[in-house]
């Protein structure tokens, strides 16, 4: 129930001021975008040009059913296998479960651009594995470029994101459901479909929409391996930094488009989960149970198999990091010159990920605790509006991010392109939502009851908030902000936008070292970014006490 709003209350300060800092740096960035969209930069009259050239030409709204094309079908494969994978995983007994889990989670947290480089070098037209099957069997490979690269990537890069919804999900079912179905005669295949793809179709609908919209969304992967197959990302970022001067209205105009058709397909997807929407109560979880015979095979085949595609291209990446090269190929011999020549010629980059991405995890971490509270304990007009914003940067591109943020502070009194300070509002704004989210849930399991009874020992509000629920929150606050961190050190969509040569980070030195073709670096500098990864996701497992993520 909302509560009237109390001005002289240090909470709705608290609100307002944060949604003050939404509305200066996300509300108002975006409707400079739709302003630009619609005035002519020549007359400055208002005009919807922009739009009609955008869906006159092929040219230009092709891009847009390329990236519908890719990212739908990304998202069926990826509840293809991932479906399987959180059932076996969930339901059977599989020896290493917890290790797959962890090696799925770092598979899944690497930028993607990585991960479409490394095929690159695996099923390139001279990669490891081209080579390999053309010399030995004579065999030649599909074409790694295009859609089929695209979509490759995609599918193994984001299967183990839907496995991690799917398997939380799963979990909860109540093992006496799975009984009585057993009972009225449902096995195997009918049970899945019949009964549990039911049960955790909300949370399979809110981890499709999530998939879509990372793959709708991403820049690298489709401009490293597309090779003509070109996505609204890359329509973007070419419209609007062109090498003879960037057509900014009609770039504008192309990330309205986008952005009306990302809400509606946001508003689609709670639309039907509301329509499915129940609460479960695992009184009696699911327990694993160990098969025997060609089940227990297979089951094990089927992730282990998985889990090595998905990790391959990232342990080759690492292994070539190793290799001698010269550019863009590798021979004969090992040496540690790629990463000497990374510490060398890139070291700025190393230090600007880590200052920038730490600048912005300390902004993240105190603001999703003031929000998490908030919009949990102090529900008001302010604060419903509030959760709705802040959730809103899951449905913006990261490339129209920069892009809004760059027209809104490009001009005096915020004067901010071509600073840090941009790249850190941008790294904020796109991954405070997974900390508000863990700091969400968390005060859901705090009871009301704790803090009542402070307050009616006598101690003030602020204080009960520092003494009795702050420390409760911090578990649950530090593993979304882990989360947070790794997301922003593997950001490249808005930061390709933003960047100059003094505010590099690693992800755009990867990029443009696999453009220039200095494979050696780029694969080095992988190697570091997943070594960060790795220490970073063991750090939140000690923290929670778990060996799995929530999202």
């Amino acid at each position: 129930m909302l509560k009237k709003m109390n001005l002289r209350d240090s909470w709705t300060l608290l609100s307002l001021g944060i949604f003050f800092l939404y509305f200066v740096f996300l509300v108002a960035p975006l409707f400079t975008l739709l302003f630009e969209s619609v005035v002519d930069q020549r007359t400055g009259e208002y005009t919807l040009d922009y739009f009609q050239r955008f869906f006159s030409f092929r040219y230009y709204y092709n891009p847009i059913f390329n990236s519908l094309k890719v990212s739908s079908i990304a998202t069926l494969s990826t509840i293809v296998f991932a479906t399987p994978l959180a059932y076996i995983m969930t339901m059977f007994k599989i020896k290493g479960k917890g290790i797959l889990r962890v090696l799925l989670l770092i598979s899944c947290m690497q930028a993607p651009f990585i991960g479409a480089y490394s095929w690159i070098l695996l099923l390139g037209r001279n990669g490891l594995l081209t080579n390999f099957f053309r010399n030995f069997f004579g065999i030649q490979t599909p074409d790694i470029y295009g859609f089929t690269g695209i979509l490759l990537v995609f599918t193994l890069q984001l299967t183990p994101l839907m496995f991690i919804f799917l398997s939380g999900a799963m979990s909860k079912i109540d093992r006496s459901l799975l009984e009585a179905s057993e009972l009225m005669g449902y096995m195997g295949t009918r049970k899945i479909t019949k009964v549990i793809l039911p049960l955790v179709l909300p949370t399979l609908l809110a981890g499709a929409l999530l998939v879509f919209m990372r793959a709708f969304s991403d820049f690298g992967t489709p401009m490293l391996i597309g090779e003509g197959y070109r996505t609204v990302p890359v329509l973007i970022f070419n419209e609007f930094i062109s090498e003879l001067g960037g057509d900014t209205g009609f770039a504008a105009a192309i990330s309205v488009s986008v952005v009306v058709f990302a809400s509606t397909i946001f508003l689609l997807q709670k639309y039907f989960s509301s329509r499915k929407s129940f609460s479960m109560s695992a009184l009696n979880p699911v327990s694993p149970k160990k098969e025997k015979g060609l089940k227990n095979i297979l089951a094990h085949i089927y992730v282990y198999a998985f889990t090595m595609a998905a990790l391959l291209p990232h342990i080759y990446v690492a292994y070539t990091s190793f290799r001698r090269t010269r550019g863009r190929l590798f021979i004969e011999g090992f040496s540690l010159q790629s990463y000497e020549v990374a510490f060398s010629r890139a070291g700025s980059a190393i230090v600007n990920t880590f200052s920038l991405a730490g600048v912005a995890i300390v902004i993240v971490f105190f603001l999703a605790i003031i929000v998490g509270y908030i919009t949990v304990r102090k529900r008001t007009i302010i604060t419903s509006v509030l959760d709705v914003v802040t959730m809103f940067p899951y449905l913006v591109p990261g490339s129209i991010l920069g892009i809004a943020l760059l027209l809104a502070f490009n001009t005096r009194p915020l004067l901010l392109s071509g600073t840090a300070t941009i790249i850190v509002i941008a790294f904020v704004i796109r991954r405070l939502p997974f900390t508000i989210r863990s700091s969400a849930a968390i005060m859901h399991q705090i009871s009301v009851n704790t803090e009542e009874a402070a307050i009616s020992l006598g101690s003030s509000n602020l204080k009960t908030f520092f003494k009795v629920t702050l420390p409760q929150m911090l578990p649950g606050v530090i593993s979304g902000a882990i989360l947070s961190w790794i997301t922003i050190i593997s950001e490249l969509s808005a930061s390709v936008l933003l960047y100059t040569t003094r505010t590099q980070t690693m992800t755009i030195r990867i990029y443009t070292e696999v453009i220039r073709g200095n494979y050696g670096v780029a694969a080095s500098l992988a190697t570091i970014l997943y070594i960060i990864t790795i220490i970073s996701l063991f750090i939140l497992f000690r923290v929670s006490g778990k060996k799995e993520v929530e999202l």
